[in-house]
């Protein structure tokens, strides 16, 4: 099933971990006879005090900003807006839908759905304020897929596509990307709720690279927030694990990222510029690392550690005579293909050269010494329609060659739409259909979330709303 919600993943983890050890809370704050008197009036579908206190401590356990009575109610309204939405387009959930999309939350925090829903109920959040809840983001994902994905689909072009794909090799000259990253701790459940809201405000949009600078040195987890957020050096496009490079296609200078789960953390990117190369066009397709382990996590003195093993090694081969004598899981090395390195990996190698190495990653009570060994990568000869695919993959060893909720739903949404409606891609010649399918659908997605988030501003300003 196509993920939903993935902004409120954390705070449901933080929800169940709340909910096991906390009492349920009382209403006192809101007499009983009050409870179902409504608090706003959509249309002529009441919200009433009951749903808001819901709503409230929901957000609570979230750990959400801003005055939660304001937010929830605004919340609220978005949510009957879905619900009416629906309902004008004769679209409904079946008893068997909801009860699957409560299950994949809930699968989300690695717990049943019986589980997860007695969690919630143990911090006060009754079963139906949840159900309503996953039924309005189910409700909102069939209006979109609906009403825009076969417009979105008719507009993606086979020129959108080629021009899309070409930025990555124009056609035999590589790509450098000059971007900055804000990589959000996700390693408890409160930390993870906190990432989650900080990715949903930051993800998405455009910024000015002051704006995003100043959030990188207030909450990256990285040592790049020294730098606001900047990668020292552009990266080639082809390092980069493939999700977050087609992402950068479609972004203009100031443009962020949807955010990336990787483990225990959050990424999102801002790309500030797209910078042409003489070199080839490479595709990373797999790579060879090694993780030399430090304990005692991220310290001075880890980190002073790590700077002495930098200064007596030159390749991977050198980290054995380092770690001779220790445990055999102090020192790893594996080879992988891209696809499969774990995301965190990932990134810190798409910055590095064999032979080069980076500490920005943690494992445990332990500081991560990683070292790219090798990259293997294919040559891009053409991209473009009438080219050619790439050549034979060539090894690099470091020694031969030292070369907000509504946009949540919103972009959720615009993924499903995609997913359940895009016919299969035509095959053009010369241009991998996987990378073509990866490239139109996230155009796609694109148009689609734009175009929801444009009706859900529409409704709200069409709909008449009264507060009692």
């Amino acid at each position: 099933m196509i993920q939903t919600f993935k902004h409120f993943l954390a705070g449901l983890a933080l929800a169940t971990a709340t909910a096991l050890t906390a009492p349920a809370p009382a209403f006192a704050q809101v007499a009983s006879t009050e409870l179902f008197k409504p608090v706003v009036v959509i249309n002529g579908k009441a919200v009433t005090n009951f749903e808001h206190q819901q709503r409230i401590m929901m957000m609570k356990l979230f750990r959400s900003p801003g005055d939660l009575e304001e937010e929830a109610l605004k919340a609220l309204i978005d949510d009957r807006l879905r619900f009416l939405a629906a309902d004008e387009m004769g679209l409904a959930l079946t008893d068997e839908q909801i009860v699957e999309g409560e299950t994949e939350f809930a699968g989300r925090a690695n717990l049943s759905r019986e589980q997860f829903i007695q969690a919630l109920e143990g911090a006060g959040v009754a079963r139906e304020s949840y159900r309503d809840f996953v039924a309005a983001g189910l409700l909102w994902r069939q209006v979109v897929a609906t009403r825009f994905a076969p417009l979105a689909q008719a507009q993606v072009t086979e020129t959108d596509i080629q021009h899309a794909i070409a930025a990555t090799s124009r056609r035999g000259g590589g790509v450098k990307v000059d971007f900055a990253e804000i990589i959000l701790p996700a390693n408890t459940p409160a930390a993870a709720a906190q990432a989650e809201r900080i990715a949903a405000e930051l993800g998405g949009t455009n910024m000015s690279d002051a704006a995003f600078s100043s959030a990188a040195r207030r909450y990256s987890a990285s040592p790049s927030r020294a730098r606001g957020g900047r990668v020292p050096e552009p990266v080639p496009l082809g390092n980069l694990p493939g999700q977050i490079a087609q992402a950068f296609l479609t972004l203009p200078p100031g443009g962020v990222t949807e955010p990336f789960p990787i483990p225990n953390a959050i990424a999102i990117f801002q790309l500030r510029r797209m910078i042409d190369s003489a070199d080839p066009g490479e595709e990373t397709v797999a790579l060879e690392y090694a993780r030399f382990l430090i304990p005692g996590g991220r310290t001075e003195d880890t980190l002073a550690q790590a700077a002495k093993i930098r200064t007596r090694v030159d390749s991977c081969n050198d980290l054995y005579g380092i770690a001779k004598g220790l445990p055999a899981n102090r020192l790893t090395r594996e080879t992988k293909a891209a696809g499969d390195v774990p995301g965190d990996i990932a990134i810190e190698l798409a910055k590095l050269d064999p032979g080069e190495s980076s500490t920005a990653l943690t494992s445990g009570n332990a500081l991560v010494f990683l070292m790219l060994c090798g990259r293997t990568t294919a040559t891009l000869a053409d991209d473009s329609a009438a080219g050619t695919s790439g050549v034979a993959p060539r090894q690099s060893d470091g020694r031969a060659d030292t070369d907000d909720e509504d946009q949540a739903r919103a972009s959720e949404a615009a993924a499903a739409a995609s997913a359940e409606e895009d016919p299969a891609p035509t095959a053009v010649e010369g241009v991998p259909e996987v990378r073509r399918a990866a490239v139109r659908q996230q155009l796609i997605n694109q148009i689609v979330a734009s175009y929801a988030e444009s009706y859900l501003a529409e409704l709200k300003a069409n709909a008449i709303i009264t507060y009692p």
